[in-house]
């Protein structure tokens, strides 16, 4: 008896012990700076704004309440979600709605100590419903602005290409874009995987980096590993966003790893897409054991359930993150950015004092 109450304290204090790490582990996710190199601001559309935007530009959507919209949310594949994501879409029509959205998003970041963002914007969807091109990137524009003025958020914005659409389509992007080179700092390619390799762009991406731009590629989430080699030797990335079905291919992974190639990796967004049944099958700490440079980011985070502490959070409690795996994570995501290196430091020199 007297044994068996020993040994039920032994675990009660563990679990009090284990309870008291956990907790601080979170506090130090909400504490620490952080950079998000993997935001869509399209999917930053949170059902109150959706809604909000249709009443003031007299657009019909589909749902009858702010409810409503929360219930769609309710996905399957990547195809499913993207369905509901361009129909969201259509509720932005000024410059000011563009600048209402990024500056809630950035309000967003700065409750969760976001110093630093890279935010993706897809021209395509709304050139296509005849929105000017030059609309969209000034209202984001001016919220990042206003933002680091602010705020103290610094950010810069890089341009996706949609892959469902043709190559001509994404040529005609890229021409819109060059009178805003100052705003502009990268390319990207997103929307359907499955069935538009990387290798259908490369064309594209070539006249990019010839007009300056940096570049960067969805791929290896729901397509294969081949996806990721042809946007490494075809696009010459400097960061795979997603990446999770490298590990389906070792000599990939040593490719990842000696050529330093970040992983922009989205938690919360491949569970709720079905890449992952549960977050505790994910597989990011086990590319942090294969010595990956990967980071956590939101995505679509008003579609998935959770921006950026939210994903770190989940996270570790689903994945058993240890302090050195949160300060890994948050490093490698300052590291991987497009800032200076001295302001890359600035940042990671933060972090070592602050764990």
């Amino acid at each position: 008896m007297l044994i068996s109450l020993y040994n039920s304290n032994i675990c009660l204090i563990n679990t009090k012990t284990e309870s008291y790490e956990v907790s601080e582990i979170i506090e130090l996710i909400k504490k620490v700076p952080k950079a998000e190199l993997h935001l869509h601001i399209e999917g930053s559309l949170e059902p109150e704004l959706m809604f909000g935007l249709a009443k003031r530009n007299k657009i019909k959507i589909p749902f009858r309440s702010v409810d409503e919209i929360k219930t769609a949310y309710n996905f399957h594949n990547l195809q499913s979600f993207l369905d509901i994501y361009y129909q969201g879409a259509k509720v932005l029509i000024s410059e000011q709605d563009f600048f209402d959205l990024t500056w809630a998003y950035l309000l967003k970041s700065k409750e969760d100590n976001v110093v630093h963002t890279e935010i993706f914007f897809d021209p395509q969807t709304h050139t296509d419903r005849g929105i000017k091109f030059d609309l969209v990137i000034n209202g984001i524009h001016r919220a990042i602005l206003k933002a680091e003025k602010e705020l103290g958020i610094s950010s810069k914005i890089i341009m996706c290409f949609l892959r469902h659409l043709d190559e001509q389509s994404a040529f005609k992007t890229l021409d819109q874009a060059l009178t805003h080179k100052d705003k502009i700092i990268g390319v990207g390619l997103d929307s359907s995987e499955v069935g538009y390799p990387p290798s259908k762009f490369e064309r594209v991406f070539n006249k990019a980096m010839e007009e300056g731009f940096l570049t960067v590629a969805h791929a290896g989430e729901e397509g294969p590993p081949e996806y990721i080699w042809e946007a490494l030797d075809l696009l010459k990335v400097k960061r795979i966003d997603h990446g999770v079905r490298c590990l389906e291919d070792e000599k990939l992974v040593q490719r990842l790893k000696d050529d330093q190639i970040p992983l922009t990796v989205c938690p919360l967004s491949n569970v709720k897409l079905c890449i992952f049944k549960k977050l505790k099958d994910h597989n990011l700490k086990k590319l942090l054991n294969k010595g990956l440079i990967a980071m956590v980011n939101s995505d679509d985070p008003a579609y998935f359930g959770g921006y950026l502490n939210t994903n770190l959070i989940e996270c570790q409690m689903a994945l058993n993150l240890t302090k050195e795996d949160i300060k890994r994570l948050v490093i490698n995501s300052f590291r991987s950015s497009f800032l200076s290196e001295d302001e890359k430091k600035k940042w990671i020199d933060q972090i070592n004092y602050l764990v």
